[in-house]
């Protein structure tokens, strides 16, 4: 909001038009004002501009001193995004490296017209786009209702004095708006149904663009078995098409997070072709799993051979007719995917999908593919498919054991380690340490920018009405609800908890008064129940 006009030039510009102080229906120059500012973007298209420009310039930071790295949750409506931004702006006093991000998985999951569905792109392309406004008209609402606040304020000021420090406020306004990074999933088709779709999430304000290397038509969850993955040109054609769509719409700084799913996917749809040693498609072919033409397992009708080495060799087909890599390839596919696609491809980030989270595991990837590309930079997906308690424990315990510090008997090997008995133990406390500082080490030592949560408001939701409804329909009743949501809203000082006033009635108020002056019929009397947390 670099060019946001302040209060004092918006004022002289309408007293020129207005000298009188108000227009020929009686609409006065301070109400435009206030209208003016509260209407923080004119379109989502300037959002998604602007947006860009906040990414690029946290990426030049984070390129200077990698403790600068940004974080977001995941949110699957307007209202959770909102509350998220708010919070952080009333912990931090700035929304800065707070991002939003738009999980394909929780739009399947939750936002679709056909019910719950699994993260393989069944549901309606135009339910992500549709997020992606609803997101925004939450987050410009929240703008909103602050800027009428201060307007409120403004109004009541009792001298010069008091009102140069609400107008210091005002033109100092932090906007609620942050980047969005929209997950495209696979692209939902072929390159230019990519385009087509990236459009419309860039016109519904997304700056940021996650496309992962997986078939559309058979596309998984990154945290589950199946997943197959195109060769490498195929994937290029849909970040150029990710880029085109940039483009064409004006968002010049517009960012692409390429995702490769091959640590985890053992499977392709086809074999591509090869022009020369060493092309792309060479590097691809020659991770598939094959077998020797011999006489005693000869080539059939039907079958495909590759020419490898010096000899033909028989690629493996499953009954599918998917073609496997070769076990144990994933790490040097998730390298060379990474290299061609910042290289090659014009991606702007990388995202590796890992099994478990692992600094070492995370850093020696990414730090060979710094090899190549010197500031590569990650997003990294902090993913609640990880049991997170039980991978640090086996952690620290597999360390510990290394070094001789414990040994194998001290602590149980598997799934016992999750016992709540261990909470307190110097192996739980020391994976709760691990655990605080995780974003910090892969950020400072794996070259992460942006760090996730991928299904935390999933989640977060579950919980929070598994929690309220066992004790409003247990024992606890209506101590329950109190105990647990207002009183806590209430003490941590949640906006929210004014309900009426988080959903706009006071700017309806101030709506009507600037239009109705003292006929206005008023949500805002003393019989309004809001004023009961007048104080808090």
């Amino acid at each position: 909001m670099a060019n946001r006009k302040t209060y004092a030039e918006l004022r002289a510009e309408l007293e020129k038009r207005y000298p009188n102080g108000q227009t020929a229906g009686g609409v006065t120059i301070d109400d435009i004002v206030q209208l003016k500012l509260q209407n923080t973007y004119d379109t989502h298209l300037d959002v998604a501009r602007a947006m860009a420009g906040v990414m690029r310039e946290d990426m030049a930071a984070y390129d200077a001193d990698p403790t600068l790295s940004t974080q977001s949750l995941g949110c699957w409506s307007g209202f959770h995004a909102q509350q998220m931004i708010k919070s952080v702006k009333r912990l931090r006093g700035t929304t800065k490296r707070a991002y939003v991000y738009l999980s394909g998985w929780m739009v399947a999951g939750l936002r679709n017209t056909w019910g719950h569905l699994p993260d393989q792109s069944m549901h309606e392309k135009t339910a992500v786009a549709d997020l992606i406004r609803e997101i925004y008209v939450s987050l410009r609402q929240a703008d909103e209702v602050a800027i009428n606040d201060l307007f409120k304020e403004l109004k009541a000021a009792g001298n010069d004095e008091a009102r140069n420090a609400v107008i210091e406020k005002i033109d100092n306004f932090e906007s609620h708006v942050v980047p969005i990074i929209a997950d495209i999933d696979a692209g939902f088709g072929n390159e230019h149904a990519t385009y087509l779709l990236a459009k419309e999430l860039i016109q519904a304000g997304a700056c940021c663009l996650q496309i992962e290397n997986q078939v559309s038509d058979a596309k998984q969850c990154g945290h589950q078995d199946g997943k197959v993955t195109v060769p490498r040109e195929d994937f290029i054609e849909k970040l150029r098409a990710c880029r085109l769509a940039f483009e064409e719409l004006g968002v010049d700084d517009g960012v692409i997070v390429a995702r490769t799913d091959s640590l985890g996917a053992g499977l392709t749809q086809k074999v591509p072709v090869s022009q020369q040693p060493g092309d792309m498609a060479a590097e691809y072919i020659k991770w598939l799993k094959t077998e020797k033409i011999t006489d005693d397992n000869p080539m059939k009708d039907g079958e495909l051979a590759l020419f490898r080495d010096g000899e033909f060799v028989r690629p493996l087909r499953l009954a599918n007719g998917l073609f496997p890599f070769k076990e144990g390839s994933g790490r040097d596919r998730v390298i060379e995917d990474c290299i061609v696609n910042l290289t090659e491809g014009g991606a702007d980030m990388v995202w590796i999908e890992t099994d478990t989270p692992n600094v070492d595991e995370i850093a020696g990837m990414v730090n060979a593919v710094r090899e190549v590309v010197p500031n590569a930079k990650l997003t990294y997906n902090n993913s609640p498919s990880f049991n997170w308690t039980l991978n640090l424990r086996k952690q620290v315990r597999d360390q510990w054991i290394e070094e001789g510090k414990i040994q194998a008997g001290d602590y149980p090997e598997g799934n016992e380690l999750m016992k709540p008995e261990f909470d307190d133990t110097e192996l739980g406390q020391e994976a709760d340490a691990r655990l605080q500082n995780f974003q910090h080490d892969i950020s400072t030592r794996a070259g992460v920018f942006h760090n996730l949560i991928t299904l935390p408001t999933f989640h977060l939701t579950a919980k929070s009405m598994d929690e309220l409804s066992r004790g409003y329909f247990g024992e606890d009743k209506m101590l329950a609800y109190v105990k647990t949501v207002q009183r806590e809203e209430i003490r941590r000082g949640i906006s929210a908890v004014k309900h009426q006033h988080e959903v706009g009635s006071d700017l309806g108020d101030t709506f009507k008064e600037m239009v109705a002056g003292d006929r206005a019929l008023k949500a805002g009397g003393h019989a309004n129940t809001m004023n009961q947390f007048a104080a808090e």
